[in-house]
């Protein structure tokens, strides 16, 4: 599908026929080019693709939040649910890191800077950062599920907004050194003085290797401060590290409310329709990704 067909596709579904109102169909993407695309892993199935808006008018429109999501599609392919990584205060563009894992995300590590696509959102909920606000953070993240951590560091680092948080703590690890995103970005924010920065990796064998080496649970242990009233975890990687994470957690003293975590579930049209990833009553692309231990404990275990 050539850019002239998004943009057409866009404009005759913004007219509501009952009453002549412009109104946006939550189910058709804005079209989005491919500025750049990098190659973050050394297995090369995890690529970073920096998009543009074709028309600047949908940037506005796409007013997101760190912790959101949105769906990538690709015309004649489908669509998948990504996190954003980028942050609101980056302007221009939208990143999003893709594991290489079926046929969209295929079909997308094929694609090359230049080539049109779509994206439909933000959707979702994001971290509550009114109520982190003078509060000390601790984000603890694994793997590739580091994308919207990633979108959550940069947010609070931004000079606009580093005030307003107070301790800053980021322990992020993965199971080897050439498995890490966003590198440079890791080396930068280690070298700061006004965050505390903890990367791991669970095994090397490279003798230059400076960091930490142990599971990211372990490394909690060790690294992270004790939870309290000003303090709150947010946690996001595979199933395994959260499952071994949270011990940690009640051990240092956080309480279930002070635990945020993200959630990955099957998810499909993204607003709660075609209830995909439903748990319970609740709507996981509709009512998370985001919730807290305390909101998870009271729903079913099917997550």
């Amino acid at each position: 599908m050539e850019v002239d067909d998004f943009i057409l596709i866009e404009q005759s579904s913004m007219v509501n026929s009952k009453r002549g109102i412009k109104v946006q169909n939550p189910y058709l993407p804005y079209p989005v080019r491919i500025d750049e695309i990098i190659t973050e892993t050394e297995d090369k199935n995890l690529k970073t693709f920096k998009l543009v808006f074709i028309n600047p008018d949908d940037e506005e429109k796409f007013a997101y939040k760190a912790g959101q999501f949105a769906e990538l599609s690709v015309a004649g392919k489908g669509e998948i649910p990504i996190g954003i990584a980028s942050s609101p205060t980056e302007k221009g563009f939208l990143m999003f890191t893709v594991n290489k894992v079926g046929l969209v995300t295929s079909y997308l590590h094929a694609m090359k800077a230049g080539d049109i696509m779509g994206i439909r959102g933000p959707m979702g909920n994001w971290y509550p950062w009114d109520i982190m606000e003078g509060k000390n953070v601790v984000i603890i993240g694994g793997g590739f599920a580091f994308t919207t951590l990633r979108s959550s560091i940069v947010y609070m680092l931004d000079p606009a907004n580093r005030p307003k948080f107070n301790e800053l703590h980021v322990i992020y690890g993965a199971r080897t050194p050439g498995m890490l995103l966003y590198k440079d970005e890791l080396a930068e924010w280690e070298k700061r003085d006004d965050m505390n920065m903890h990367i791991t990796v669970d095994a090397t064998d490279d003798p230059d290797w400076k960091y930490n080496i142990g599971f990211v649970p372990t490394i909690t242990d060790q690294e992270a401060p004790p939870g309290d009233a000003d303090t709150y975890a947010i946690v996001c990687g595979p199933p395994i590290m959260i499952k071994f994470t949270q011990p940690v957690l009640d051990k240092l003293n956080y309480s279930n409310d002070h635990i945020i975590m993200s959630l990955e579930m099957r998810m499909k049209c993204g607003i709660g329709i075609c209830g995909r990833c439903n748990i319970g009553k609740e709507f996981v692309c509709k009512d998370g990704p985001v919730f807290t231990l305390d909101q998870l404990n009271m729903m079913p275990k099917e997550y």
